[in-house]
């Protein structure tokens, strides 16, 4: 490797590689050393001088000041030393320049390779140290290519997958188009960092709302709990500190761009956004919206809700296929047992006639219109045998619905 090939590469790396000169001189000096060591035995304890400015270096050796000499390679004797400087003592360090004279010719494959070695572990390492720092936030890339495996996202200085679990059962990925993700994981491999993305990750709603609500951004509105089946129906509660600030508006937005925008960017996923409350009454009320609700009693002890709705709302609190209970669960983290009015009252757990209050404000983007036939208890985690029921007969005979939370995005 000549002078000028020294340069002229780390000056490329530098600038198109983005990578610091400290680390290409910690490199290069390392590299040389090695080289060095490989294929000449006039000294053991060596350094390198680098001039990058002119592309040159010195090999020096560093030999211990002794009396008598045992092993030329370490050491080297007071009188040697005293003539190069008189103030040379017994224990110093004495440094010569060894660079061979044909050091450039024998070292410069083996230089090279160690060099190009190390700037390849130093750019894995900076990659990593940069997309780290990214996970669980939004980036934006180009499809490059699908397979039976992954989708292969290109972000620019790294490729990151999409596998087919993290994917959204309603979307399409076709190379080229551009696509926002979420960064799951960062590994670092011997091939360099690997990136695992989603489409599907509640945090991916999270950062879409914050990226589409300022009030969510600068933290004047917190966003509590995401529950979410991805390109079906999502919730997410959202609370402020301040009570002048109408969270739930400001995430819809005038006319409901906001939430129209994060709606859109979903493939049409429906999005409820609830109010957040403290009082777990409220929120599994709020929750369970758009279903009105008559009663929740809490048992703290065991995180666990019954609620109790209308007997035609019944399948409107249970959603189709379980859906709208199963992610009021998820949304609370709280176990919600739905029963019937009627259900309630001939257990002696609802002896009250009038309803209660409507719930907190609620906003949804999906209407609910479910026939009970709708609900498949198979495929809705609910827990009790009893609402295997699939008519309005067999409704009749209903005694409650169990949902417990799985799987909240906090």
């Amino acid at each position: 490797m000549s002078s000028n090939e020294l340069l002229l590469a780390t000056e490329y790396l530098e600038k198109e590689k983005k990578i610091p000169r400290e680390v290409l001189i910690d490199a290069i000096e390392a590299a040389l050393i090695t080289a060095y060591k490989k294929n000449y035995d006039s000294a053991r304890n060596v350094r390198v001088e680098l001039n990058m400015d002119e592309g040159t270096f010195k090999v020096i050796a560093r030999k211990e000041v002794v009396e008598e000499v045992f092993d030329d390679r370490e050491e080297v004797d007071i009188s040697t030393a005293l003539v190069k400087n008189p103030a040379y003592e017994i224990g110093d360090i004495y440094e010569e320049d060894v660079t061979p004279q044909d050091f450039g010719r024998v070292g410069a494959q083996a230089a090279k390779q160690a060099v190009m070695q190390r700037l390849r572990d130093a750019e894995r390492e900076i990659l990593y140290d940069e997309f780290i720092d990214k996970e669980e936030d939004i980036l934006t890339g180009v499809i490059d290519r699908v397979d039976h495996r992954y989708v292969y996202v290109n972000l620019g200085r790294i490729e990151a997958v999409l596998s087919e679990a993290e994917r959204s059962p309603n979307e399409s990925y076709i190379p080229n188009e551009r696509i926002k993700v979420f960064v799951n994981k960062v590994e670092q491999t011997t091939k360099g960092p690997q990136i695992y993305v989603s489409r599907s990750h509640p945090g991916l709603l999270k950062r879409l709302f914050e990226q589409e609500v300022p009030e969510i951004f600068d933290g004047t509105v917190i966003v509590k709990s995401v529950a979410r089946e991805a390109g079906d129906r999502s919730k997410i509660s959202v609370y402020s500190e301040n009570p002048d600030i109408d969270a739930v508006g400001a995430c819809v937005g005038s006319k409901g761009a906001r939430v129209e925008a994060v709606v859109e960017e979903l493939g049409g996923e429906k999005i409820d956004i609830v109010q957040w409350n403290e009082d777990p009454k409220v929120f599994v009320r709020n929750a369970l919206s758009p279903s009105q609700v008559l009663e929740v009693i809490v048992d703290e002890e065991n995180q666990s809700t019954v609620v109790v709705v209308p007997d035609y709302q019944l399948s409107l609190a249970i959603g189709k296929r379980g859906q709208n209970a199963r992610l009021a669960a998820k949304l609370t983290g709280w176990k919600i047992d739905i029963k019937s009015e009627s259900d309630a009252r001939e257990a002696g757990i609802y002896p009250v006639i009038e309803t209660e209050p409507i719930a907190d404000e609620v906003v949804n983007t999906g209407d609910e219109d479910v026939e009970f036939d709708d609900v498949n208890l198979e495929e809705s985690n609910l827990t009790t045998a009893e609402l295997a029921a699939e008519t309005d007969e067999e409704l009749e005979e209903t005694d409650d619905v169990s949902v417990e939370d799985k799987d909240t995005e906090k």
